[in-house]
């Protein structure tokens, strides 16, 4: 998979590309990312952030960094979520459902320790993080 994928905020005042094929897709079910993104669960893709550029709107874009591990970026004229980036993976997670048109081929659960909405797909469940990414890297079943 790699190609240029298109997206915007909810009134479309932002507009964003991404380009390539994402380092990896899957669904995180951190307390943070299920108050952040209004469900029981955030489907993200992660790219390295070179390969994501705002098109369009870019004044328009705020960001807020609860921590330093997400500063999230969102629309400030109709509040649509867009992104986050992590500085200390050197990653920006554009929301799946940002970008449409991106075949979401998810391959990992992450904080499955903390989910509110059980998913039996057969997908590996990490009890947090990939140890290579500061977390545990313990699987927890399904």
């Amino acid at each position: 998979m790699s190609g240029r994928y298109t997206g915007a905020c909810f009134c479309g005042a932002v507009e964003i590309e991404a380009s390539g094929a994402p380092n990896a897709m899957g669904y995180c079910h951190c307390r943070s990312c299920r108050s952040w993104s209004g469900g029981p669960v955030n489907a993200f893709t992660l790219w390295p952030p070179e390969a994501v550029k705002v098109t369009k709107g870019e004044e328009h874009i705020a960001t807020f960094a609860k921590t330093e591990m997400s500063h999230r970026q969102y629309c400030k004229l109709c509040g649509g979520h867009l992104m986050a980036r992590h500085p200390p993976l050197n990653m920006v997670d554009v929301f799946s459902a940002t970008l449409p048109d991106l075949p979401f081929e998810p391959g990992v659960h992450v904080n499955y320790g903390e989910t509110v909405l059980r998913m039996k797909d057969g997908l590996p469940k990490l009890k947090d993080f990939p140890a290579e990414f500061g977390g545990s890297g313990e699987m927890v079943p399904e």
